[in-house]
């Protein structure tokens, strides 16, 4: 008995995809797990928004407002390579100018910070510490702390403050670093309670306090 043979497929039908048919509850995953994949995006920019807008706010420091990032954070930068000129005035001082770009490490928050072309004057007290390596290179390090005098706005182009202004900020500024060297770090620090009780139980101490027993035992007797 002859059997119908299968017909063969066309050159064209074989190069059709076979569609498949997922089970619903594939469906289901993949269709929230694309949701949860555009939710992403919009949650990243709502967080920038957030961090933008806590960093222009006005916040509050010893009764000072101020803008930008809060006490007790920190920026790092690196420098690029820049050039740094000195003249010598006296055996002692020297005079300086130094020109470099400086890039933030990281990014700043989007939407952040003051207008492209701001400028700043700062006023810088450093201690530079020099190790000589060879006849021509030295490393550098410096520790200190520098203050915001004034700032020109990119908008008009003005400083914040008069150079009269910003001269009587520096004189404060130096005024309040002399104060501040002048303070005697020993004078400052509490005595230890260990040294305080050694000092009681030595020789001159005791004597101290047998003369002071003799005083309250002679102010009794006259009271009497």
């Amino acid at each position: 008995m002859k059997t119908k043979s299968a017909r063969s497929k066309s050159p064209a039908e074989a190069r059709k995809p076979i569609r498949t048919e997922l089970p619903p509850a594939a469906k289901r995953t993949r269709t929230r797990k694309k949701a949860a994949a555009e939710k992403i995006p919009a949650k990243k920019s709502a967080a920038k928004k957030d961090i933008a807008a806590s960093y222009n706010a006005f916040k509050e420091f010893e009764g000072q407002r101020y803008t930008g990032m809060k006490i007790g954070r920190m920026h790092r930068w690196y420098y690029d390579k820049g050039e740094w000129q000195e003249k010598k005035i006296t055996p002692e001082k020297w005079e300086f100018t130094y020109n470099t770009v400086k890039r933030r490490k990281g990014k700043a928050p989007e939407g952040s910070g003051v207008p492209v072309g701001t400028e700043y004057h700062w006023y810088v007290l450093s201690h530079q510490t020099a190790t000589k390596l060879d006849a021509n290179s030295y490393t550098i390090a410096m520790t200190g702390v520098k203050y915001k005098v004034a700032h020109k706005r990119a908008a008009t182009g003005k400083w914040s403050a008069s150079d009269k202004a910003q001269r009587k900020k520096l004189i404060k500024i130096f005024q309040e670093m002399i104060a501040e060297l002048e303070k005697d770090p020993a004078a400052e620090a509490p005595e230890p309670a260990k040294s305080i009780a050694k000092k009681e139980n030595s020789l001159p101490g005791q004597a101290a306090r047998r003369q002071g027993k003799k005083k309250i035992h002679k102010a009794e007797v006259v009271a009497l």
